[in-house]
């Protein structure tokens, strides 16, 4: 973390001020040839939004840094003022904050993923035909009855295919490699130690996978699983601590409640929709000064390169957001997680659309959220770590420095 950041952080202090933060996941494009070599930004009808990027100030933000692709963790812990190369968090842990699991120091967790394998052993489909949740938290309940002995086994499902794994008991250590191959058409991978202290982890691992094998063997099409992100549960800084807020999440998906828990925010019950989103927010807007609001639907349409389908989740988002501003919020910031431009189906290192408003911003002209005109923004370039210094001190929640 930079000087500069550290010292922002001390001179942080409560007000009754409210921040909202929304993060819609993916929002980053490419010009793409189903849209004339424009992006979903650049075609979506989005009045509402328009209208509040000519009173805000605007730019492009760098989730880590330029050049550097980001996953969904390292950039959300970004937007909410962590370096995300100086604390990393490994997928199982999240995975299993997601689905509040209490999590203790020692914990070793990793996700699930059910999986197809064929008669030679290898992986036919990574995602098993699109499990059903539902058959996902009954094949979740048959792993966690597997026993080894000296060790507690935890499976929780989260969504569609996938599943928290979380292992406890003594002498464990997360410095593992995944079993999974990254690809189908290759066979689960035996986990190794990655330092001689998690041999004995690594040992744990490959026997529950043994008996995973024996377990799930005449399921179908979900007959194996495959494990990545193992890691090792740590007490991490909240945001309470380092800027004296009391935070709240609005988020359906158990990866960024996860993330959310993570920091130390209230992860607030929801459901998945925007309306269900929006009504949430409505009903503890009183009780909290910093609300995290993500908007998942523009990434996952963007990963089925269906750019018409973002669009259409970037107009949805548009038509809410004047309920959003009725709150009345003193702080508002409209960002991306990421880009995932649908002409990809994957995330990217393209710098991401931002907008700030407060009544002490400085409008900077721009009068479409899109890349192409946020380029020429008052707040381009910047990295999502510096992001909230700036909502602190548009908030008033920033003493001054000095006499």
């Amino acid at each position: 973390m930079s000087v500069e950041l550290e010292t922002c952080r001390t001179l942080a202090r409560p007000t009754p001020s409210r921040i909202l933060l929304i993060v819609l996941d993916g929002l980053g494009g490419l010009p793409h040839p189903e849209l004339e070599n424009r992006t979903e930004l650049d075609c979506a009808s989005l009045p509402h939004l328009n209208a509040l990027t000519r009173r805000a100030s605007t730019g492009l933000s760098h989730p880590i840094a330029p050049g550097v692709t980001p996953g969904s963790a390292p950039a959300h812990l970004a937007l909410f003022g962590y370096d995300p190369l100086r604390h990393a968090v490994g997928r199982g842990v999240l995975s299993a904050l997601g689905v509040d699991f209490e999590l203790v120091d020692g914990d070793v967790a990793a996700r699930i993923s059910f999986c197809s394998l064929g008669h030679d052993g290898t992986v036919t489909d990574r995602r098993a035909g699109g499990l059903p949740t539902e058959v996902c938290a009954r094949l979740a309940s048959r792993l966690a009855a597997i026993h080894i002995p000296g060790i507690d086994i935890f499976v929780r499902p989260e969504m569609g295919h996938r599943a928290a794994l979380v292992l406890r008991g003594p002498g464990l250590d997360g410095r593992v490699t995944d079993s999974d191959p990254g690809q189908e058409r290759m066979a689960p991978l035996s986990v190794r130690p990655l330092v001689p202290e998690a041999m004995r982890t690594a040992e744990i691992v490959n026997t529950l996978l043994e008996q995973a094998e024996h377990t799930l063997r005449n399921e179908d099409p979900a007959n194996m699983i495959l494990l990545r992100g193992f890691a090792q549960h740590e007490e991490f800084p909240s945001l309470s601590q380092l800027w004296r807020l009391t935070p709240a999440a609005v988020a359906a998906y158990p990866m960024f409640r996860g993330v959310s828990r993570l920091v130390g925010m209230k992860v607030l019950q929801t459901g998945s929709g925007l309306e269900e989103q929006v009504a949430t927010l409505e009903t503890h807007w009183s009780e909290h000064d910093f609300f995290f609001v993500h908007v998942r639907k523009p990434d996952a349409a963007a990963r089925e390169g269906n750019p018409g389908k973002k669009i259409a989740a970037l107009e949805a988002f548009d038509a809410i957001l004047p309920r959003l501003l009725a709150l009345g919020p003193e702080v508002v910031s409209v960002v991306g997680s990421h880009s995932t431009p649908s002409i990809a189906g994957h995330q990217t290192w393209h710098p991401v659309p931002l907008l700030l408003w407060s009544r002490s911003c400085r409008p900077d002209g721009i009068a479409e959220f899109n890349e192409r005109a946020l380029r020429a923004g008052s707040l381009w370039p910047m990295r999502h770590v510096e992001l909230m210094p700036l909502l602190m001190a548009h908030a008033g929640k920033l003493a001054q420095y000095g006499a």
